[in-house]
């Protein structure tokens, strides 16, 4: 997607080692907040070039049709390296830099660890550059121009392949249909019994069906039909009780 601003303040940026695994990890939860009137951007971290199935140009145009899917305002690909970006400064500018231009008042971003190396590192990676967007000595700018400091009220963890015990859930049991939708526009990457391409863990039968009787079963836990994990990295706290599901 083609972004004609340098600068612009969303409510949620979501940000993936792999287009898709914002899809897969909070595409409820976003189609939710977007469905309440929230502006939600997402930032891909690479472009999965290294996926067994499908080529980078036909995960770009899942990606646009997924966030089409979604109703995403801004969809940006930072183009670093798939399964060889590192957390170092250079990186860290990166991230800095998309977290300044969309002035996010939360994040989410991958699980803090996974059967996927990239997950993981890039969890960190995101996580650290959400604290030094917040340092005024580092100084950065884009196309040009200089960049305000910003730092994010909070930083989610979505849970991914590992099951990772969650902090809270998210109620996404009216958005259910369209979460799946939105990874299934990924359709080079999941199950399909007609496709040639070699089979993956996340391309069969089981992983497809895994997206909604893992989410069911963290409604049954929670109260509800469907729901989304996260972890936090700080203690969440409520200024009232209303939306909890009783």
């Amino acid at each position: 997607m083609i972004l004609d601003f340098i600068e612009m303040k969303v409510d949620i940026l979501a940000f993936g080692a792999h287009p898709d695994d914002v899809e897969l990890g909070c595409g409820g939860t976003l189609a939710k907040l977007i469905s309440e009137g929230k502006t939600v951007a997402i930032v891909d971290l690479t472009k999965g070039e290294l996926g067994t199935r499908g080529t980078d140009e036909t995960r770009k145009a899942e990606a646009e049709e997924s966030s089409k899917i979604l109703g995403i305002s801004y969809r940006e690909n930072l183009e670093m390296r798939d399964g060889f970006f590192k957390n170092d400064e250079e990186h860290q500018l990166k991230v800095v830099k998309m977290i300044r231009k969309y002035r996010p008042e939360i994040v989410f971003c991958n699980s803090i660890e996974d059967r996927h190396p990239d997950h993981g590192k890039g969890s960190k990676l995101v996580s650290d550059a959400c604290f030094l967007s917040g340092l005024r000595k580092i100084e950065t700018s884009l196309e040009g121009k200089n960049q305000e400091v910003w730092r994010p009220k909070q930083v989610f963890h979505y849970i991914q392949w590992k099951e990772i015990t969650p902090d809270f859930v998210v109620d996404i049991s009216n958005v259910m249909d369209k979460k799946i939708e939105a990874c299934l526009a990924f359709k080079t990457q999941f199950y399909d019994p007609n496709s040639n391409e070699p089979v993956t863990p996340i391309a069969t039968k089981d992983f497809l069906e895994s997206l909604t009787y893992r989410a069911q079963n963290l409604g049954r836990l929670s109260g509800c039909d469907f729901a989304e994990g996260f972890t936090t990295e700080k203690l969440l706290a409520f200024r009232n009780f209303e939306g909890l599901v009783l």
